[in-house]
């Protein structure tokens, strides 16, 4: 009984996880359409794109986060090289998306920090 619980506790967190990336996904594209709109009529800005990206790769950072949380619960209860396997793949994925996406944080800081400089 117990452990059927917790199976339902790792779905549950699973489940959280593919809806954040979906929503992060869709609040994206809607991003991405008045972006494109922008870039369309010629009024795009630098600061507009590195929105969009920090606004994905946030969500898909967040999701993966509940995935992880999700697969080491299944891990413990079950532990098999199949579900290692994957919760690895989902780390590593999950770190490299973090190192890049604190990158372009720092170079939208410093973008802003310029732009500031400049208007005073």
């Amino acid at each position: 009984m117990f452990v059927l619980i917790v199976e339902y506790i790792a779905w549950s967190i699973g489940l959280i996880g593919i809806i954040v990336i979906v929503y992060g996904s869709i609040v994206s594209a809607i991003k991405f359409l008045k972006v494109e709109h922008k870039r369309i009529n010629g009024k795009i800005s630098l600061k507009d794109t590195d929105i969009l990206r920090l606004t994905l790769g946030t969500y898909l950072l967040l999701g993966l986060e509940f995935l992880i949380a999700a697969d080491i619960i299944r891990t413990i209860l079950k532990p098999n090289i199949e579900e290692v396997a994957i919760l690895g793949a989902i780390v590593a994925i999950r770190t490299v998306i973090n190192y890049f996406l604190d990158i372009e944080i720092e170079e939208v800081q410093h973008h802003q920090q310029e732009n500031a400089n400049i208007k005073v």
